[in-house]
């Protein structure tokens, strides 16, 4: 073969794998990075009442650092992803107990933990909005055995937001306690069998190799729940729904943007609060990263 022949071949060769993945670059451009873009402009334009935009240059950023509205909703989005944070704690403990040897039940118990996470947000959100109402709800029933007034859960600004909150911690289990399942199993058992025969007990076991060991995993969970809880909505808006007056005191960024883009059909200020979301979820994310060599063990 020919030196010529020898350099088609390999170009021909060369050229196969950028076919293949192709596809998927055009799947990213169109669906990812072109809304992006498109996003990132119409931020800089008004939108007429009959469509069209005109480009204003940094006016919508200028309104939303004006805007008190927008720094209640962070606040809100926030505290709702603080509270969703809080299940992975009570992940890592409910997936210890159903990881331990011998447990009758336990694909049940794994099923049961998991169907909140599979079923529609906005079905459960329905469910919970007939438990958390004030008059006839199970759970101001519940109080009501042991003598508490429960409150009017999703008429009330704070209570709202609580709600909403737990609800969003209740779904966020199932899927915690699976991905920290996986952890558990590549954890030697030996371990725990050295630690056992030099006396430490089952809760210095946990302390001592479990949740070390499973860091890698928690730190996984606590980007992709910080990740979904700024992009709380379906739910709010289910629970709550748009007309609740307690909606204004309790709603999300993205039910900021929401709002802005289709109901007071300001695309270009919506636009502006859509990379405030990036802006605010990559930062976020870039600490949490930073922060993981601090506490976060691979070996």
């Amino acid at each position: 073969m020919t030196a010529l022949a020898e350099k088609k071949r390999r170009r021909a060769d060369g050229s196969w794998p950028w076919l293949f993945v192709l596809p998927t670059f055009l799947g990213v451009g169109v669906f990812y990075l072109w809304p992006l873009l498109k996003t990132l402009y119409d931020s800089f334009t008004e939108t007429g009442p009959f469509g069209g935009s005109e480009w204003v240059g940094v006016a919508n950023y200028g309104t939303l650092v004006a805007d008190t509205e927008v720094y209640r909703a962070i606040v809100n989005t926030v505290v709702y992803t603080a509270i969703v944070l809080l299940g992975i704690p009570l992940a890592v403990l409910f997936a210890s107990l159903l990881n331990r040897p011998g447990l009758r039940g336990a694909m049940v118990y794994r099923t049961l933990f998991f169907l909140p996470y599979v079923a529609l947000p906005t079905a459960i959100s329905l469910v919970w909005r007939i438990i958390y109402n004030g008059e006839y709800g199970i759970l101001n029933q519940a109080l009501k055995v042991i003598g508490v007034d429960g409150p009017s859960w999703i008429t009330q600004p704070w209570f709202a937001l609580v709600a909403v909150a737990l609800l969003g911690l209740w779904m966020s289990i199932g899927f915690n306690m699976i991905v920290l399942s996986a952890g558990l199993k590549g954890i030697p058992g030996e371990l725990y069998e050295a630690a056992s025969l030099d006396g430490a007990s089952r809760l210095q076991q946990f302390r001592s190799i479990t949740v070390p060991l499973l860091t890698p995993s928690i730190f996984f969970l606590s980007v992709v729940t910080t990740i979904a809880g700024f992009q709380l909505f379906d739910q709010l808006f289910a629970l709550l729904g748009p007309t609740n007056p307690v909606m204004p005191k309790t709603q999300s960024l993205v039910f900021l943007f929401y709002d802005a883009a289709f109901v007071g059909n300001d695309r270009g200020y919506a636009a502006a609060v859509a990379v405030l979301i990036l802006a605010v979820v990559g930062l976020l994310t870039l600490f949490q990263f930073r922060l993981q060599r601090r506490w976060v063990s691979y070996d």
